[in-house]
């Protein structure tokens, strides 16, 4: 099969944000944020077969240890799916290949990661790509409130039920401060450990400089009776489904369970936008409490050399340790 690439230099980003499986992470705002604050060059590229045009792959590329990578996503870029988006149907795994020799020939790169919302783990087991397991659930809110609720573990709805009863309110904010209050909140939950988030306060700032403007972004807080904000969300949303991205809040008090009455907030204020699906942003025991469905992605990558792959890996193995370690309970940055 003839597959060939082609990197655009100026993306139709209206005409691309129209195609049926694009996400907010391949969007121009969410893009401009990576590249800002990873310093990475966004590289959108045409795949053709058999000279037809069928599609779109969208990464970045950055420079680690003197190496271009091109990231469709990184890990620790806070962004989950980028991968494809194909316009006719189109065995997304023929294309690995050829995509991962263009990128080492004329994009210069010395390994590729990328982690598509349409491959399955059956699908790339045989490619000889490595990979990882990204686990995430989903909750479907086209349902009625009720039954989403419903649908909630019993323990979930007494949360929500006891914040409300506890004089806690939630709120959208548009408070420049927000993300410095979100911030304090993550320090205190990795200090319970004795560690530190594993991004800045810039990055959260960032975020908010590219996404606020769109409309795609909802920046959520809970007050308790005295009006003090004790606990924040923050959800983007773009095409139908709404992302969890992060989440903290003060440790004394939790005890007034604001993280659960700010994601059923956040959940209701988007299906109200027509949003129809609630993406938990990857995995942890306790986002099953929200009675969504679970599912594994492939986080697949490949490297030019061997000696890349097998340093990548013990970057992998670092990285994943510091994800179980500190990961329960918690948002941990992808």
């Amino acid at each position: 099969m003839d597959i060939t690439f082609n990197r655009i230099n100026s993306p139709d980003w209206a005409f691309l944000d129209r195609l049926p499986d694009r996400t907010i992470f391949q969007t121009k705002p969410w893009l401009e944020f990576v590249s800002e604050a990873q310093k990475a060059e966004i590289s959108v590229l045409e795949v053709r077969v058999h000279a037809q045009l069928v599609g779109y792959v969208t990464g970045l590329i950055i420079r680690k240890a003197g190496f271009r990578i091109l990231g469709s996503p990184f890990p620790g870029w806070s962004t989950d799916y980028l991968g494809f988006n194909l316009m006719l149907d189109t065995d997304r795994t023929t294309l690995l290949a050829p995509l991962a020799r263009f990128a080492f020939r004329e994009l210069g790169c010395w390994h590729v990661e990328l982690m598509d919302r349409r491959l399955t783990v059956d699908m790339v087991r045989s490619l000889g790509w490595r990979h990882r397991l990204f686990d995430n659930y989903e909750i479907d809110l086209s349902l009625s409130e009720d039954r989403i609720f419903a649908n909630f573990k019993g323990s979930c709805r007494t949360s929500i039920r006891k914040a409300e009863k506890c004089g806690v309110t939630v709120e959208a904010s548009t408070d420049p401060e927000f993300a410095d209050d979100y911030y304090t909140q993550l320090v205190d939950v990795f200090a319970k450990q004795n560690l530190r988030p594993t991004y800045s306060v810039e990055r959260v700032r960032l975020l908010i400089k590219h996404l606020m403007p769109t409309g795609h972004l909802l920046l959520v807080r809970a007050r308790n009776a005295e009006g003090l904000c004790v606990a924040t969300g923050i959800f983007p949303a773009f095409n139908r489904t709404m992302h969890f991205w992060g989440g903290a809040s003060l440790r004394q008090h939790q005890i007034l369970q604001p993280n659960e009455a700010i994601l059923w907030f956040a959940m209701r204020y988007w299906k109200a936008h027509g949003i129809s699906v609630c993406d938990m942003g990857g995995g942890g025991t306790y986002k099953a409490k929200y009675g969504g469905g679970p599912f594994v992605l492939p986080w697949c990558r490949i490297s030019r050399n061997e000696w890349v792959a097998n340093a990548r890996e013990i970057a992998q193995q670092s990285y994943a340790w510091l994800r179980r370690t500190i990961g329960r309970g918690m948002y941990i940055s992808k």
